[in-house]
């Protein structure tokens, strides 16, 4: 998984202000801040306000998964262990 902070990305590239973004969450800029140097993390509802905000697809702003190459056993083969 990517240490990259998509939030972050989408505000600097967009010149996304963080106190704009708070006074729209009623949230302090300290809690947007915190968000965009991943010591914490929006709520779902928060990233969706977010989203629609931006006029961004809410997948946009979280890094994207690729469990292709993943070596952890699916669901299905952990089940099956656990039954063993």
């Amino acid at each position: 998984m990517s240490n990259t902070n998509r939030l972050d990305e989408i505000f600097t590239e967009r010149k996304i202000n963080n106190r704009v973004i708070a006074k729209y969450l009623k949230k302090s800029e300290g809690t947007v801040s915190r968000w965009r140097n991943n010591k914490r993390q929006p709520s779902i509802n928060e990233l969706n306000k977010i989203a629609e905000i931006l006029r961004e697809d809410i997948r946009n702003l979280l890094n994207k998964s690729d469990w292709s190459k993943s070596k952890t056993p699916t669901y299905l083969e952990f089940k099956k262990h656990l039954k063993g």
